[in-house]
């Protein structure tokens, strides 16, 4: 299983970028998939998540409204649509394979993590 996130970079406040995350080696279409983030210093935090079908989606509240996550089936890729950025949104942004199709109030089981792609919000 391989997993990796790519389109971080240096953007200024208020700026977008998206994120993909290319996957390899598992059923893609069968499981959710994730977005995880880690600014220095602190712990890794919840992004975002996205039911194996793409009909539901998850949130955390920083990032609602201004984030949205998708995914290509086809293209066994998740995507990160990160709007408005702000410094606090600088981190290591991780995607991660869930163990279930569907999450229970966007919770559920990780079992495989990519490698990261930095993000940083600067003017």
């Amino acid at each position: 299983v391989q997993l990796q996130a790519s389109g971080g970079g240096l953007v200024q406040p208020g700026g977008s970028l998206r994120l993909s995350c290319t996957t390899s080696g598992f059923g893609f279409g069968n499981y959710a998939m994730g977005w995880f983030r880690q600014a220095p210093g602190n712990e890794r935090d919840f992004v975002a998540a996205i039911t194996w079908t793409g009909d539901s989606t998850y949130y955390a509240d920083s990032v609602k409204g201004r984030f949205t996550i998708s995914r290509d089936n086809a293209k066994n890729t998740v995507y990160l649509q990160m709007n408005n950025l702000n410094p606090e949104d600088t981190a290591v942004y991780v995607c991660a394979k869930y163990r279930e199709r569907k999450l229970v109030q966007g919770f559920g089981n990780m079992d495989y993590w990519g490698e990261g792609t930095l993000v940083t919000v600067s003017s």
